[in-house]
Order: structure tokens, then C-alpha cells, then sequence
């Protein structure tokens, strides 16, 4: 070894040994701040603004070489292992595991938690209102194939709060016991995410036989029992099922993302950077869907989406799902919010919750 690499290798080990005593110091701290909530008869473990507000002055302040993501990942997982010192999560995730909603789950809530795999997205909700679980975690919307209907439909009927948003890159590999494309003989997936490999698999396997399943995670279960079969999924499936990967990163757009919510019981106050969604049914009228959207752009709000979906009381009525950015608190929010109520039947606030930091 030369001298110049053992004198490096003296100081990491001497940073190893700063960080590691800053890290303990963190948590004793952590402690604290729980004795200081219990005998204040504080009940609230977890801030989700706190955190937001944390991540976003941590991404401020890195320069680099590590990118911001990769920095707000490591003090994602230093505040999940402290807050578990107080109380370890449950977490409801549309399941089964290895899904994307899981690893949205963990990317929100870093791995010192307890995640919760759920059969159906109305079983994550149920999960969240019996108390069951802290939080649940769904899918909500994908950058090229649109919303998930059936987390908006659950909104209508729901008590919950969304609490959180979670970005999550989506990179599908295909996965199996195969040693190349042309012993696939079958693929199994989501239809999403068929969907969102389409010209990939029409220039690559078209005459390959596409079996759709209710999760990815189950498509590398089933591909693991077959030698020619292959299975659409993320890495994690991978390795939970030990599927092999034929190729990766087969998505037909490189940006393709996948937006989760994140609910709750608690309402989140405002962190500084806010989203706020709203549920707004009005009677099918001329000058209806007008009389919405004036409010929100007299009050100066940008409207980052715009879902309509049947409202169930009757043929051709619907309800409106929007995004909003600021929080239920902000004047010019609630200013909004007081007008519409004069020109809707219901307007709902499913939530202020801090924007995605990442």
C-alpha cells in the first residue's frame, strides 16, 4: 500500500469515527425531544412537514460530489432509525412485496419502519381507518399512462388525510430463469406496466405471449416457476423472487415516474412548500367547470392536475379531483376555497401535504 492511499484511508476512518459519534449524539437528541412530547402529552411522533422542511435545507446545503438525491436518501434513513427509538411505524403498501408502491413506501419513510403488504387499494385505506397502520402508501397517478382510478374512487368515501407525496422513478427490467430473449416463451405483468414498455416488447418479443397479473411482484413469482417464462418488475422483485435479469431498463419513455400519496388520520400543517388536492362536485350546468377553475386562478394558485371521475349519484355527474399548489392555510388558498364553496354542491380537502422533495 502506497503512503499516500494509507494516509487517505487514516482520515476516512477518522471521519467514520466523527460521524459515527454525530450520529449517536442525533439520536440521544431524538430521545429527548420524545420525553419532551410525552410529558407535554404530545402524541404526535411523526411530522411530515418536519421532515420535508429537513430534507429540502439538506439538498441545500450539499455540494456535491454526491448528488442531492443521493444525500437526502441518507438522512432519510438517519431520521427513520431515530424516530423508530420513539415508535416503529406500520406501514399499508399495496402489496405484495417488491411492488413499487413498497419501495415508495421506503423511499418516504427510509427502512426503519414496518411495511404492510395490502391485497387491494381499498384494503390500505381499511388498514389506515382501523388504526392498524400509521400511514398507507398507494399509487395515485404514471407520467405516461395517466391516474389510477381506484385510489380517486376510495377518496370519495374516505375519512383520510393525504399526508405526502412520493416521486418514484420507475425502471422495468425483464426478469427470469431464462439465458436470453429467445427462450422466452411468456411474460407476465401489470398491465401498467405492459403499458409502459409497449414498443419495447413490440420490437423486442412480438410474438411473445403477455399474460397480465394483479402485481408485478406476483408476475416474478410466477416467472420464478417457469424456465420460459420472464416477468416484468423493478429490481426489488428481483431479488426477493431470485429471478435472473434478461435486460434491463425496458421502459419506453427514460423519465417514466410514478406519483404515490401517501394517507393518514392527521391533517399536516404547512411546511413551506406545499400541495393541497381538493374533491369538488357541482351539478352537470353550463359554466360549471368554469366556475371552479375561476376561483383558483383569480386567486392566483397554479393547478398542477385535473381528474374527473363518475361522482355515483347519477348518470353523467362527475366529481372533480384537483392539485393545487399551497396549503389549506395559506389566504390565498382559503380565499379560493370560500368562493367555491358558493359555486359547488361539495368541495372536499383530501389534504395539505408537503411537495415532493425529490
Amino acid at each position: 500500500m502506497s503512503e499516500q492511499l494509507k494516509i487517505l484511508r487514516d482520515k476516512i476512518d477518522t471521519l467514520d469515527e466523527q460521524l459515527q459519534q454525530l450520529i449517536t449524539e442525533r439520536a440521544r437528541l431524538a430521545e429527548e425531544v420524545a420525553k419532551a412530547k410525552q410529558d407535554s402529552g404530545n402524541d404526535v411522533f411523526y411530522r411530515a412537514e418536519r421532515e420535508a422542511e429537513v430534507l429540502r435545507k439538506v439538498m441545500e446545503r450539499n455540494q456535491g460530489p454526491l448528488s442531492d438525491e443521493e444525500m437526502a436518501r441518507l438522512f432519510r434513513e438517519i431520521m427513520s432509525a431515530c424516530l423508530a427509538l420513539e415508535r416503529v411505524m406500520n406501514i399499508a403498501f399495496l402489496g405484495p412485496e417488491g411492488t413499487f408502491t413498497q419501495a415508495a413506501a421506503l423511499k418516504h419513510f427510509g427502512h426503519s419502519v414496518n411495511t404492510s403488504p395490502m391485497a387491494t387499494i381499498s384494503d390500505v385505506f381499511r388498514e389506515v381507518e382501523s388504526g392498524a397502520a400509521s400511514y398507507g402508501v398507494v399509487p395515485v397517478e404514471n407520467s405516461t399512462e395517466g391516474v389510477i382510478n381506484h385510489t380517486l374512487d376510495e377518496f370519495m368515501s374516505s375519512s383520510l388525510n393525504i399526508c405526502g407525496e412520493v416521486a418514484l422513478r420507475i425502471h422495468h427490467h425483464l426478469l427470469g430463469k431464462a439465458v436470453s430473449l429467445s427462450d422466452v416463451r411468456k411474460i407476465y405483468s401489470h398491465q401498467q406496466s405492459f403499458a409502459q414498455c409497449r414498443r419495447w416488447l413490440d420490437t423486442h418479443l412480438p410474438e411473445v405471449e403477455l399474460i397480465t397479473v394483479s402485481s408485478n411482484a406476483e408476475a416474478t413469482r410466477m416467472a420464478a416457476e417457469e424456465p420460459q417464462a420472464a416477468a416484468i418488475a423493478g429490481e426489488a422483485a428481483a431479488e426477493i423472487y431470485g429471478l435472473d435479469f434478461i435486460v434491463r431498463n425496458i421502459e419506453d419513455e427514460p423519465d417514466n415516474t410514478t406519483r404515490f400519496l401517501v394517507i393518514g388520520k392527521r391533517a399536516t400543517p404547512a411546511s413551506g412548500v406545499d400541495k393541497t388536492s381538493l374533491l369538488i362536485y357541482t351539478d352537470n350546468r353550463p359554466g360549471a367547470l368554469y366556475a371552479i377553475l375561476e376561483p383558483i386562478a383569480k386567486n392566483n394558485l397554479s393547478m398542477t392536475r385535473i381528474e374527473s371521475r363518475p361522482s355515483r349519484q347519477g348518470m353523467w355527474n362527475y366529481v372533480f379531483f384537483i392539485d393545487i399548489d399551497g396549503h389549506v392555510d395559506d389566504t390565498n388558498v382559503k380565499q379560493a376555497l370560500d368562493e367555491l364553496q358558493k359555486s359547488a354542491n361539495v368541495v372536499k380537502v383530501l389534504g395539505s401535504y408537503p411537495r415532493a422533495v425529490l
